[in-house]
């Protein structure tokens, strides 16, 4: 009787099974499809870059190419161009300007450029950008100056905001500004610049506004006369003073100071001569005064 042979059982073994199993998980794709090539690379680099003259020599080809790169001819910038800005100004960009030309565009630290520039006094802003032609354009806004604010060193000259943009070191080096003084005047210009406007309308000439204890204004006008205006709504109370003017032309009296702080009682402070001039006709209306009363007494004697 011949021997009979098992048959080998087709099924495949449990380790296969799982092997396969793994295979087809997404997670073991992209591992052998992205992960596996990058180790690869990772690990042929990590053994070409462990030798530190490798190293050396490969970070300077890169800063050699980069070199290239940067101080080709259309990235070299040669010329500062400045629109905007007076002929002061522009002596102030170049003294500070922080680099020497021809320099690299890729070397300019923008920021910090319109960043110095801004500094000025003089400068509101500051636009930069490389033109073609290897051109730094910088177009200036500069602060317009308003108004002179006097201290005890002279005067500096002030813009809108308060801002301080140059000094002058007489009042007739700047006779087109009117003049602030007092401490805290320059926080305030734009409110000073109104009343100013407003006291056009008096009509005479005005020598400037005083800040009072950093809290309101005595006008001054030309001849040396003071309107005093009051903390809160020192326009309207201008405007006050001005309609007292018109209808019973205030300021054509003998008064030192017109006091508005106080709104529904409005005062004034006469010269000494006019309290002189006053005092005279009162006892000139007294004495004449009893002595008509002495001779109506007589009379009825």
């Amino acid at each position: 009787m011949r021997p009979v042979t098992p048959r080998a059982d087709p099924s495949p073994s449990r380790l296969s099974y799982r092997l396969e199993r793994m295979r087809l998980t997404p997670a073991y794709r992209r591992f052998m499809r992205a992960g596996l090539p990058m180790l690869i690379v990772a690990g042929l680099a990590w053994g070409y870059l462990h030798d530190a003259e490798r190293r050396a020599g490969l970070f300077d080809r890169v800063a050699e190419i980069r070199r290239q790169i940067e101080t080709r001819p259309e990235f070299m910038v040669h010329l500062i161009e400045i629109d905007g800005a007076s002929t002061g100004v522009q002596e102030d960009i170049h003294e500070i300007f922080p680099y020497d030309l021809p320099a690299s565009s890729f070397d300019l630290d923008m920021p910090a450029i319109r960043e110095m520039i801004e500094g000025l006094p003089a400068v509101a802003r500051a636009d930069l950008r490389v033109r073609q032609g290897g051109v730094l354009h910088i177009a200036v806004t500069e602060r317009a100056p308003v108004a002179l604010w006097r201290t005890r060193h002279g005067f500096e000259v002030l813009d809108i905001t308060g801002a301080a943009i140059a000094t002058a070191e007489t009042r007739s080096a700047r006779p087109d500004l009117p003049v602030l003084s007092g401490t805290g005047a320059d926080r305030v210009v734009a409110q000073a610049l109104e009343l100013l406007g407003t006291a056009t309308a008096l009509n005479r000439p005005l020598r400037g506004l005083v800040r009072m204890g950093e809290r309101r204004w005595d006008l001054v006008l030309g001849d040396g006369r003071r309107v005093q205006l009051p903390e809160a709504a020192p326009v309207r109370a201008l405007e006050r003073v001005i309609v007292l003017d018109k209808a019973s032309d205030i300021l054509e009296r003998d008064i030192v100071t017109i006091d508005m702080r106080l709104g529904a009682r409005p005062t004034v402070r006469m010269s000494e001569h006019a309290i002189d001039e006053w005092w005279r006709i009162t006892r000139a209306s007294g004495a004449a005064g009893l002595a008509t009363g002495q001779a109506a007494g007589a009379d009825r004697r």
